[in-house]
């Protein structure tokens, strides 16, 4: 399946989550810039607020794997599809390395987040909590956005993106999921819109105010 533009399959997901979700407290959370934009079709459908959690991501050197992803709040959340035991070799081997990515993941995040658009966690209380990707290919943003959301009390935990790999659909089987298509070979996000363009994050930043402001 192939969508016209993030907006697009926005409103293709708000179409499934509406049926279900119209009258609940709920927060949307987008994972990325992308994934603000589809967000942003289900919190105008939901009449939500809509947030997002700044995450970055750490990649293993010469590897095409992630260590795992630094949160906004600085915590760090590994890769849980890594074993433990291969984990701790790469931390034993590249520990150095991991420290100063951290360090350069969580300065990266304060300077984004200087614009706005923090999570503030008293308005998750008690929300059904839509989690949105763009594009679900790892693991890690998830896991990253679950440890972030550990001392929120929320109501329902639920996960929405346009596409997403079989790999990944297995491991959140557990979870109520909104996945408009799934692939076994998986090419990236941007190939699955025919419009790529995505606000700057400064434009991202004032449209996840504006919806704050709007639904308060």
């Amino acid at each position: 399946m192939y969508f016209e533009s993030r907006e697009d399959a926005g409103r293709k997901l708000a179409e499934q989550l509406l049926q279900k979700y119209r009258y609940d407290n709920c927060a949307v959370i987008a994972l990325s810039d992308g994934a603000a934009v589809v967000g942003e079709q289900i919190a105008i459908a939901l009449h939500s607020i809509l947030t997002m959690i700044f995450i970055e991501d750490i990649a293993i050197p010469g590897e095409n794997l992630s260590f795992g992803g630094v949160s906004q709040d600085g915590g760090f959340t590994y890769n849980a599809d890594i074993s433990e035991g291969h984990m701790q070799g790469f931390v034993s081997e590249f520990n150095g390395y991991l420290q100063e990515q951290k360090r350069a993941a969580f300065q990266k995040i304060n300077r984004l987040i200087g614009d706005g658009g923090l999570v503030d966690k008293a308005l998750l209380q008690d929300h059904t909590i839509i989690l949105v990707s763009d594009g679900l290919d790892s693991g890690t943003p998830i896991d990253v956005a679950l440890d972030f959301l550990k001392p929120v009390r929320i109501n329902k935990l639920v996960i929405a993106a346009p596409v997403a790999t079989v790999p990944i659909v297995d491991k959140l089987h557990v979870v109520e999921l909104h996945i408009l298509d799934v692939k076994q070979n998986y090419f990236g996000a941007n190939h699955y819109y025919e419009n790529n363009t995505i606000p700057d994050h400064g434009q991202i930043i004032e449209r996840i105010n504006k919806i704050v402001l709007n639904w308060r």
